[in-house]
């Protein structure tokens, strides 16, 4: 019979250390280059938000960075290993992925689900904190008061919620969500925002793909703009969202003003 490889946790990383370290990436699909020459360094201690507009390889950046897409070209390390050299279960104790998507075969209820989140821990002397992981993460999402109700009941926002408390659960020094506000409220966009920023206080790096400029540069420490496969900058949010940028990038004519309360830019479309 042959046993398996005992499993460590993963040594939690130094404010600033990188986490994954994209270089010279390209990849395609159906013959299509998605992302070409990327180099991107999600660090510990930190948001980064990813912005672009539709179809511009965001998702595929994050399916590059969770070892779910292979590398065309270049290089992707988590850990500073490669991802291609990371066993899945080893991977699952460093990285947790919130997909655009969340679908449950079976009638799960939703404490079910997010102690799906502790499954890599399953054997190791971490698990004995399930209960308590699971229970802080249901509160930090807010799903706490539905937690004994089938996951396919739930409203789209609170699927979405339930989603992130699962990968909350999960513990791991990288986070990476791909459109983690796309279903929500105003009120619940900043909660799950809030919520990245102090999982990045506490150590972790944070990568999340967001739609909305004016909440990525309320709360992500430095912007990725990606557009048609190309990283266009990177940076602060007070020196990537420019009006010159924003207007090639989207196409669209954007004006670029500073709060008069934070400081934080605010990005309107001229009309």
């Amino acid at each position: 019979m042959r046993l398996g490889v005992r499993r460590h946790p993963p040594a939690w990383p130094e404010a600033g250390e990188p986490l994954a370290t994209m270089s010279g990436v390209g990849v395609s699909r159906g013959g299509r280059e998605v992302l070409r020459d990327i180099d991107l360094t999600l660090r510990a201690g930190e948001v980064l938000a990813v912005v672009g507009p539709n179809g511009a390889g965001k998702s595929s950046l994050v399916s590059l960075l969770s070892g779910d897409l292979s590398v065309g070209s270049g290089s992707v390390s988590v850990g500073g290993r490669p991802v291609e050299r990371w066993r899945p279960r080893e991977l699952a104790l460093w990285r947790s992925v919130l997909p655009q998507h969340t679908t449950v075969a079976f009638p799960f209820t939703v404490r079910q689900v997010v102690e799906m989140g502790r499954a890599p821990w399953a054997g190791m002397a971490e698990a004995a904190d399930d209960e308590t992981v699971v229970t802080e993460a249901m509160a930090e999402t807010e799903v706490t008061e539905f937690a004994e109700r089938t996951f396919g009941t739930l409203s789209g926002g609170e699927r979405a919620r339930a989603a992130l408390a699962r990968v909350l659960a999960q513990r791991t020094p990288m986070v990476l969500l791909d459109e983690p506000t796309a279903a929500l409220d105003l009120r619940h966009q900043d909660l799950v925002l809030r919520v990245a920023a102090e999982r990045a206080r506490t150590g972790a790096g944070v990568l999340a793909v967001l739609h909305d400029l004016n909440l990525a540069a309320a709360h992500a420490d430095r912007l990725a703009v990606v557009a048609a496969g190309e990283l266009r900058a990177c940076g602060p949010p007070s020196v990537v969202l420019t009006s010159a940028l924003l207007t090639e990038v989207y196409q669209r004519e954007v004006e670029v003003l500073e709060h008069p309360r934070t400081g934080t830019p605010l990005v309107l479309p001229v009309r």
